[in-house]
């Protein structure tokens, strides 16, 4: 199956376009850069070509993965020249204009799927991830399309691209529009974030962390979210009234308005003592790691960075609130705790097997003669760090004294330290090394 990303080298459309290559199909993305699109397919390995109506053309699935702004004029130029049978979709934030060109263009034969994904392209997987679709009409590609996302577990909502735009601009509208007006009005009272933040209880940290991420996005696309969508309008309004009504009260010294409106609200908002839980969840995560470290000072420990991916391993030397230090082999690394993670011993040594040289030495030892060989190398194979162990010669001879045995086993290993911990091992089984 062969699928046209246009837009995929850069932002979520990028991201599609790995995360379905790494799930086999065969990817081809477009983007108006040459330079640009060939380093991201190769760094991806997909195909690349900057002719968005001659793979339209040729593509089962075409995914449009561009601005909100130009993304009905490229479902012009594109729609009507593609091959019958085929699926034509977006992924924009906003869905009744794209649904509606769409639907107008498509050549015949041709199905459309107005598609949301509601994540960025920081995610890893789609576990968990909410993906919306707007279907007008529904075909063979689209019960396709549901099962593949539901096999991916996310969380599929099928809605109309109306009902889509309304749920969005509150969830994104109202919201992003609230958080940048919090982080704008932060930085006009020229308060210092870093200091803020010592001062503050969980919560606000973890809005701050929120308000963070909005405003780190593409400022051009959330401009775009704002105007494109037409329900935003009566969101933004409505926000401002609600506010002058609120600093109003408060000028008034209005307890009992404000009690009141305040509980109104939280009654509205529904099952608040599960979005506490939640948002206790959340909170506990912003020192999980810190609490895990905290008992590994000392010991080696493999982190990864969850932002660039690289590993780190190392002896953890000395942890603060919001840094650690890791050495190994006679360097350092300071990591900051909020970008990393701790991988499991499980995982880690897997990552090991997969990335170290693994080394092989044979050792021999003298054993009583009653000794069971097999256990011996069982034993040893149990030990972090052995790959593999075996037996490979028993021997009884003029050199080894009567009722003993010379036993030798080959291990396979990839951290040079277990060297000293398996002799150890076997002289406190009693034996002598030869």
């Amino acid at each position: 199956m062969k699928i046209a990303i246009i837009g995929g080298t850069r932002g979520l459309g990028k991201w599609i376009a790995s995360f379905l290559s790494n799930k086999g199909f065969d990817v081809v993305i477009t983007g108006r850069n040459v330079a640009t699109g060939e380093s991201v397919s190769k760094k991806l390995g997909v195909d690349y070509t900057w002719d968005n109506i001659q793979v339209a053309s040729t593509a089962d699935v075409v995914i449009i993965a561009i601005p909100i702004d130009i993304t009905p004029k490229i479902i012009r130029e594109i729609a009507p020249l593609m091959k019958e049978g085929s699926l034509l979709l977006d992924v924009t934030s906003v869905k009744m204009e794209p649904s509606k060109v769409m639907q107008e263009y498509a050549a015949p034969g041709v199905e459309v799927l107005p598609t949301h994904p509601m994540f960025g392209p920081r995610i890893r997987s789609l576990d968990g991830q909410v993906v919306v679709l707007t279907p007008v009409k529904t075909g063979q590609w689209y019960d396709k399309v549901f099962k593949f996302l539901e096999s991916e577990n996310s969380r599929v909502i099928v809605t109309t691209p109306e009902i889509h735009d309304r749920m969005m601009s509150i969830v994104q509208g109202l919201t992003h529009f609230a958080y940048i007006s919090i982080a704008s009005t932060i930085k006009k009272l020229d308060i210092d974030v870093k200091v803020s933040r010592k001062f503050a209880s969980p919560i606000y940290n973890l809005m701050l962390d929120t308000i963070a991420r909005i405003t780190a996005q593409n400022p051009y696309l959330v401009y775009s979210i704002q105007t494109k969508n037409s329900f935003i309008k009566e969101a933004h309004e409505t926000f401002l009234e609600t506010f002058v009504e609120l600093k109003d009260m408060i000028s008034k010294e209005d307890e009992k308005g404000f009690v009141r409106e305040m509980s109104s609200a939280a009654k509205h908002l529904d099952d608040v003592e599960s979005a506490l839980g939640r948002s206790d969840k959340a909170i506990s995560a912003l020192t999980e790691e810190l609490s895990i470290l905290k008992n590994l000072v000392g010991q080696e420990v493999g982190l990864r960075h969850i932002y660039s991916g690289i590993v780190h391993i190392g002896i953890l030397d000395e942890l603060t609130p919001d840094y650690l230090i890791i050495s190994q082999n006679n360097s350092t690394t300071q990591l900051k705790i909020s970008n990393v993670e701790v991988i499991n011993n499980d995982d880690l040594y897997k990552w090991k097997l997969k990335n170290y040289t693994q080394n092989s030495l044979d050792i021999s030892a003298i054993f009583p003669e009653s000794c069971d060989p097999e256990v011996i190398s069982e034993t040893i194979k149990k030990l972090d760090g052995v790959v593999d162990a075996e037996v490979i010669d028993t021997y009884c001879g003029n050199q080894i004294p009567a009722g003993k045995i010379s036993v030798t086993i080959r291990y396979h290993f990839i951290d040079s330290m277990v060297v000293n911990e398996i002799e150890r091992l076997l002289k406190g089984f009693g034996s002598q090394i030869r």
